[in-house]
């Protein structure tokens, strides 16, 4: 597994025959350690003492936030099928992308970008109030707009395309 840490990338093995021993790009290391309470753990390394406190994991990126003795730490991992799907070229930043449709039918309040705009993975695209309720449309992923077929005002039906990506 490889875990990735301030861009520096780092090669991690472990070794199944010896508890807490394990090597980091072929260094060997060797740790005592211990849970205290569930998502914590107190390590010690080298005649220190260190506590890691899990603070976020996302699985779908495969993103750990750690907290090491106050200090945060966002690591990204990767394992041997990530790996061949870069040299593939089929990684996760080739999702694409495609339409925004309407989840229900509703009014468009508000549109919050126009052609040619660049969006990221949770920026706001739209406003539709749906049963007296508005409802933010966000972007799944990273995209540019390439024609909004929404207007300001006007009805859509649900699965009506809002919004084509690019």
């Amino acid at each position: 597994m490889k875990a990735i840490l301030g861009g520096k990338e780092y090669n991690i093995e472990e070794n199944a025959k010896e508890q807490g021993s394990f090597s980091v790009n072929g260094k060997k290391l060797s740790i005592d350690s211990y849970l205290p309470k569930k998502g914590a753990l107190h390590i010690l390394y080298n005649n220190h003492s260190y506590n890691a406190e899990l603070v976020g994991y996302n699985s779908e990126e495969k993103l750990i936030s750690l907290k090491v003795n106050n200090s945060r730490y966002d690591i990204k991992l990767k394992d041997d099928t990530d790996e061949l799907l870069e040299r593939l070229g089929l990684g996760q930043k080739h999702n694409k992308v495609q339409n925004i449709k309407a989840p229900m039918p509703g009014l468009v309040l508000d549109i919050k970008v126009k052609a040619g705009d660049a969006v990221k993975k949770g920026d706001a695209l739209l406003v539709l109030e749906a049963m007296k309720m508005e409802n933010i449309i966000k972007a799944p992923g990273e995209a540019v707009v390439k024609k909004v077929n929404a207007e300001k005002g006007k009805p859509v039906e649900k699965n009506q395309v809002l919004i084509e990506m690019e």
